[in-house]
C-alpha cells in the first residue's frame, strides 16, 4: 500500500486488481494527540506481479513471511484514520482480494490430471478367471500324484458350473429377449436353439452329484461310478448335435437382416458375451461332449493301482466313447441329409444312385477350377459332386450341381506336386496368375464314365489340399471295397450255372478217393 499525505488526508489504497479506494478523512482545525502510530508492512519487491503479490496475502496467514518489511510512522490508530468507512473499506478490500484469487486460479492452468487409459479391445475371447483345486485348499498332505488328480476332477466340476452358466446366459439373453421384441418367429428361435434348454437340467445333475461327493478337505475319492451312472443320460446329445446343421444354416441367413444382425452384433460387443457370437455359446455343448473321455483319461492317469476307481474308470472311458461315436454318425447323417436335400440338378442323369445311397460326408468345403471359379465341392460316402453356391426363391442356400458327379469307386485322384509346369494350358492363367508355376492342385477324373470330364482342383493352401487328399483315398479305397464286397456276395446268391459241373466234379472225385482210402 501507498500512503500519501496533501492538504486534507486522503489515504490510497492500492488493491492488487488495480482499483483505488479513496478514504477522505478532514483533520483541518484539528490537533490530535501524537499517539504511536501502528506499523504498517509494506512489500518492497517491483518485480512481483500481480498474481504473486496475492499469493503473498495468502500466505501471510499460514507462514511467515521472508520478505523484507519497512515500519513506517503513522498517526495515533488506524482506527482514527478510517473510521467513517472502516467496514466499507475492509469488505472492499476482502472482496478484491478474493477476486484477485479466483481470477488467478482461472487463469492459472490446472496440473493435467491422469487420464484413465481406456484398454484397447481385445480381439481375443474374454477369459474366465482360472483357478486351480490347490487355490481352494489352505493346507493339504497329499502325494503329487494325488494332486493332479484332485486338479483334473476340479477342473471337470468347474466345467459344469461353466458350462450351465453359459446356457442359461443364451437362454436369457438371446432366446428370450429376440421372442418379445419379435425379432424372431417362435419357429425359427426353436428351429436355431433346439433342445439346448433340456440340456441344463442334465448338467446340473452331475454337478450336484459331483459335489455330493466332496469330503474333508474338500477332496474327491471314487468318481468312476458316479459317471458310469450319468454317462447315458448325454443320450440326449444326439437330438441336439443333429439339428445343429439346419440350425446353423438359418441363423446364418437370419444374419442378413438388419434387426438380427443389430441385436446380435450388441450381444457379442457387451461384457457378458466374452466376445463370442451366439454360434459360439450354441456350440459349447458339442465340444463339452468331446472333452469328457478327455479328462477321464487324464484321471485314469493320475489314478494309483489300488484306488477304487481302477476298476470303474476304464468302463466308464468305453461307455462315453461310444456315445460320443453314436452322436458323431447320427450327427453325420443328418448333415449328408441336409446337404443332399439342397443340391438342384441341371439334368436328369446327375442324379446319380451313390449320392442317394451315401449316409455321411466325408468333407465338404471350396475349391477352385482350372478356370478360377470358385466350387462347392462335396465328399459323400459314395460320390464326389461339385456344386455352386447359389439361392432359391426364399433366400435359402442351395447348390447347383456342376457337370457330371464322380462315383468314389471309380475316381482316380492324382496329386500334382507344387511347382510343376503346367501342361497343356490346364492351369494357365487361372491358377497361376500368369506364372508357369501351380501350388496346393490335384485331379480327379473316372475310370468309365464318358460324361465325366476330368477336374483340376486346387486348394487354399497346402494343409487344405493334404486334407482333401486324405478324405478322397479314404474314399476310394472304402468305395470299392465296398463294390467288392456286393459283387461277391451277388455272386454267392445267383452262382454261375456254367461252374456248377465243376463243383460235381471235385466233390465226386474225393468221394472215389475216400473210397479207394477205405479198400
Amino acid at each position: 500500500m501507498e500512503v500519501q499525505e496533501t492538504g486534507k488526508t486522503r489515504t490510497s489504497c492500492t488493491s492488487v486488481l488495480g482499483e483505488t479506494l479513496s478514504i477522505p478523512c478532514d483533520h483541518a482545525g484539528k490537533k490530535r494527540k501524537q499517539d504511536p502510530e501502528p506499523v504498517v508492512r509494506i512489500v518492497e519487491d517491483d518485480e512481483e506481479d500481480e498474481g504473486e503479490m496475492t499469493s503473498d496475502h495468502m500466505r501471510d496467514s499460514e507462514e511467515p513471511s521472508n520478505k523484507r518489511v519497512k515500519p513506517v510512522v503513522k498517526s495515533n490508530s488506524v482506527t482514527g484514520v478510517i473510521t467513517p468507512v472502516k467496514t466499507p473499506a475492509l469488505k472492499r478490500i476482502g472482496q478484491s482480494i478474493s477476486r484477485s484469487i479466483s481470477f488467478r486460479t482461472e487463469a492459472r492452468p490446472l496440473p493435467p490430471a491422469p487420464l484413465r487409459s481406456r484398454a484397447k479391445a481385445s480381439s481375443y475371447p474374454r477369459r474366465r478367471n482360472s483357478q486351480c483345486w490347490s487355490d481352494t485348499v489352505e493346507s493339504h498332505d497329499l502325494t503329487a500324484k494325488e494332486i493332479k488328480r484332485q486338479e483334473v476332477i476340479y477342473e471337470l466340476t468347474q466345467g459344469e458350473r461353466q458350462l450351465i452358466e453359459d446356457l442359461s446366459l443364451v437362454k436369457k439373453v438371446y432366446y428370450e429377449p429376440m421372442l418379445k421384441l419379435d425379432i424372431m418367429t417362435e419357429s425359427e428361435l426353436g428351429q436355431i436353439f433346439g433342445t439346448l434348454d433340456s440340456l441344463i437340467p442334465l448338467h446340473q445333475d452331475l454337478l450336484s452329484r459331483l459335489e455330493r461327493l466332496k469330503g474333508s478337505g474338500k477332496t474327491i475319492g471314487q468318481v468312476g461310478p458316479t459317471l458310469m451312472n450319468w454317462f447315458p443320460c448325454l443320450e440326449a446329445y444326439v437330438t441336439y448335435c443333429c439339428n445343429q446343421v439346419g440350425a446353423k444354416a438359418l441363423l446364418d441367413l437370419k444374419k442378413h437382416e438388419k434387426r438380427v444382425e443389430h441385436f446380435l452384433r450388441l450381444c457379442q460387443e457387451s461384457s457378458f458375451s466374452r466376445k463370442l457370437d451366439l454360434w459360439n455359446f450354441l456350440d459349447l455343448p458339442r465340444s463339452r461332449l468331446v472333452k469328457y473321455s478327455l479328462l477321464l483319461k487324464e484321471i485314469q492317469k493320475c489314478t494309483p493301482p489300488e484306488h477304487p476307481d481302477e476298476d470303474t474308470l476304464p468302463d466308464a472311458l468305453e461307455l462315453v466313447q461310444s456315445i460320443v461315436a453314436e452322436v458323431n454318425k447320427k450327427t453325420g447323417e443328418a448333415e449328408c441329409q441336409f446337404y443332399r436335400r439342397g443340391l438342384a440338378y441341371l439334368e436328369e442323369s446327375q442324379r446319380l444312385q451313390e449320392i442317394q445311397l451315401s449316409r455321411f460326408l466325408y468333407c465338404h468345403g471350396e475349391l477352385k477350377n482350372n478356370k478360377g471359379q470358385r466350387m462347392h465341392v462335396f465328399l459323400f460316402e459314395l460320390a464326389l459332386v461339385l456344386t455352386r453356391p447359389g439361392e432359391d426363391r426364399g433366400g435359402g442356400q442351395v447348390f447347383h450341381v456342376y457337370r457330371q458327379p464322380l462315383p468314389n469307386d471309380l475316381i482316380n485322384l492324382e496329386e500334382i506336386p507344387d511347382g510343376e509346369a503346367a501342361g497343356g494350358g490346364t492351369f494357365r492363367g487361372a491358377f497361376t496368375g500368369g506364372n508357369d508355376k501351380v501350388k496346393n492342385c490335384f485331379r480327379v477324373s473316372s475310370r468309365g464314365r464318358s460324361k465325366a470330364h476330368p477336374y483340376c482342383l486346387q486348394a487354399n493352401d497346402s494343409f487344405s489340399k493334404q486334407q482333401w487328399i486324405t478324405c478322397l483315398r479314404q474314399a476310394i479305397v472304402r468305395s470299392r471295397d465296398r463294390t467288392a464286397q456286393a459283387s461277391q456276395s451277388q455272386l454267392s446268391l445267383h452262382p454261375d450255372p456254367a461252374l456248377y459241373h465243376i463243383a460235381d466234379l471235385s466233390l465226386s472225385s474225393d468221394t472215389e478217393m475216400a473210397d479207394h482210402t477205405c479198400r
